[in-house]
């Protein structure tokens, strides 16, 4: 029988209101681009263009104020003085 090796352990893994919010934003801004192309409607298309990268900037900026994974050295730094 294999032996299997211990993975590292993750926190979180992208659980976070930021990710969550992201995926969310970016799933609808596929279906959108995906409909207005099948329907030939360019304009839906661009929207959906639009809404992907609107997703990356609200998960950014959800990040950034504290609603993402904490930094590595954050985390290291936390550890240390609680340790």
């Amino acid at each position: 029988m294999a032996t299997s090796a211990q993975s590292p352990h993750h926190d979180n893994h992208g659980q976070t209101p930021a990710a969550w919010t992201a995926v969310v934003i970016i799933t609808l801004a596929f279906v959108v681009g995906t409909v207005g192309m099948v329907i030939g409607q360019w304009w839906m298309f661009w929207v959906g263009v639009g809404m992907v990268v609107l997703g990356g900037i609200a998960g950014k900026i959800m990040s950034m104020a504290g609603l993402g994974m904490p930094r590595a050295d954050a985390r290291a730094d936390h550890s240390s003085t609680h340790g």
